[in-house]
């Protein structure tokens, strides 16, 4: 039988390239810098493929790819690789989380500390034969107050080594436990607005989504202290890079350094690059002996216990079932995600615990996959495209959200639920869902009984059960030209607390949700996007 043959695209550790072949059991080649075309040429012969960050396995490669098994990155991110097109050819797609955690604290430390200290500019001036003192006078980090946005892996890291240097560590981070934060001690601080102006220093680690880019813009800049600086380790695109360019020539921002950049390689001609009070660094993060040979073995590992074993480890696209598991829960792991989705958009951020509770014949499945299924759709807002099936509990446990299951042996109008409850400072909300047939259906919003399509944009309203109120709402939507696909209506008892479930084709806008809540018997509007 001819062995699994493995293409290594990027560089990765030799001590990684050494696992693979270990034992002889795989036929690996190494085959750097190829262009697009010369990897599509070649692709078809191999059964896996490690990549960095270089390489890209599109779905046009992947397509190409007829014997392909797994997919490898030496790295965190997936952003290279076209996880949907890899999961619909039946393809695992891995990664190496946790791997680059330590490098990426300690570069983003060396960062802060050179803004503090002028050590980039100091060496440049020394070695250009100038020996000029006063212009490179810093400022202590002692009693000096860093605010870090974002306290996962990185973050937490950062702010241990923040606390030994005597700083007052603000932490902000909407998914972020009071509880965790404490054990961390740092002060949790409940909005980024209230937290910038604060700080001496302001370091970055949040993933980079639609809620969190241009996070720090020209507004929220111009809130900060006078002298203020800046370090960004995580993702180009969570600062405006213009306004940012205009806050360091005003001095509003004294210093600032970025390891990562919203185009990279960094443009020649980019006005970053004039700048004396800003560092630059090229994308160094996990650029350490140690990180490249960890996420180098690890990949290692993972792709010969796949190929050779057929076990399934740190996968992102896919639990580690095996094909029995995965015939009796499939249909639940859309559901599981998508319950979890809808109760992310619905929950306050911050939470503290999440219960899951498996009613009627899901007690006769293991439930394990659908649980990570569930987490994957709750924390995907809090930790953007880096959260998975595989990682969801470990993530879970950085911010401080307390995971808890139950049971119960029936479920009275079902013969299966599916029922989260998340639970937090401002008390609890919860969302069940179940099959009619093979139809997935939400039928449980904060225990009231409703029934709506767990997909596209919900919209849930909160009202005084009174006439005319149905109407209103639909003359409303009507004049803004949102279309009410569907209408579930529930109450707890007549004129008293109803809850409106529409499931529409298109999102309302800010106008439309204005107008509504202008309306006295309408109390909220929720808008979930699924």
């Amino acid at each position: 039988m001819p062995k699994p043959k493995v293409l290594v695209a990027d560089p990765i550790a030799q001590r990684g390239i050494d696992e693979l072949s270990n034992g002889g059991l795989l036929d690996v080649t190494v085959k750097l810098g190829l262009k697009p075309e010369e990897l599509l040429a070649i692709i078809g012969e191999f059964h896996g493929l490690v990549v960095r960050s270089e390489t890209k396995a599109t779905a046009k490669v992947i397509e190409a790819a007829t014997k392909l098994k797994v997919i490898g990155r030496a790295g965190v991110g997936v952003d290279n690789v076209d996880v949907d097109a890899a999961t619909k050819r039946g393809i695992i797609v891995m990664n190496t989380p946790g791997g680059n955690t330590i490098s990426t604290a300690e570069h983003a430390f060396s960062l802060m500390v050179s803004t503090a200290r002028n050590i980039p500019q100091a060496d440049a001036s020394v070695k250009s034969g100038k020996w000029d003192r006063k212009t490179f006078v810093g400022v202590e980090l002692y009693n000096k107050t860093l605010a870090i946005l974002g306290m996962g892996r990185i973050g937490t890291e950062i702010a241990r080594r923040a606390i030994a240097f005597g700083m007052r560590v603000l932490a902000y981070d909407p998914y972020l436990s009071a509880s965790r934060a404490r054990s961390l001690q740092v002060e949790l601080i409940e909005s980024l607005d209230a937290i910038i102006p604060e700080a001496d220093f302001i370091t970055m680690h949040m993933p980079l989504t639609a809620e969190t880019k241009y996070m720090l813009n020209a507004e929220r800049l111009a809130k900060t202290k006078k002298g203020v600086r800046i370090v960004n380790c995580a993702r180009g695109g969570l600062i405006d890079e213009a306004a940012l360019v205009e806050a360091l020539n005003s001095k509003q921002v004294a210093a600032a350094a970025l390891d990562v950049f919203e185009t990279e390689p960094l443009p020649a001609d980019s006005p970053l690059r004039g700048l004396p009070n800003l560092i630059l660094t090229p994308h160094l993060g996990a650029s350490t002996a140690e990180a490249q040979e960890g996420v180098g073995i690890e990949v290692a590992e993972q792709i010969r216990a796949a190929l050779l074993q057929g076990e399934i480890r740190n996968a992102v696209n896919m639990p580690s079932i095996d094909a029995k598991t995965l015939a009796a829960v499939g249909p639940h792991l859309a559901l599981g995600e998508k319950l979890g989705l809808f109760l992310s958009q619905i929950a306050a951020k911050r939470c503290d615990s999440l219960n899951i509770n498996f009613s009627g014949k899901m007690n006769e499945v293991d439930t394990t996959p659908i649980t990570r299924a569930i987490l994957t759709g709750f924390l995907r807002a809090a930790g953007g495209g880096d959260v998975n099936v595989v990682n969801a509990p470990a993530f879970a446990e950085t911010i401080g959200l307390k995971i808890t299951e139950s049971r119960e042996s029936s479920v009275g109008d079902f013969a299966e639920l599916i029922e989260l409850t998340a639970t937090g400072e401002s008390g609890w909300v919860s969302v069940a869902g179940t099959f009619f047939g093979s139809t997935p259906r939400i039928v449980k919003i904060n225990g009231q009984h409703v029934e709506a399509k767990p997909e596209g944009v919900v919209c849930i309203l909160e009202n005084r059960d009174r006439p005319g109120i149905v109407g209103h709402v639909g003359t409303l939507m009507g004049r803004h030209s949102v279309n009410i696909a569907s209408m579930s209506l529930s109450r707890n008892e007549a004129g008293g607390s109803a809850l409106t479930v529409l499931n529409l084709d298109s999102a309302p806008g800010a106008a439309l949700v204005k107008e509504l809540l202008a309306e006295g018997d309408i109390k909220s509007v929720q808008i979930v996007q699924l």
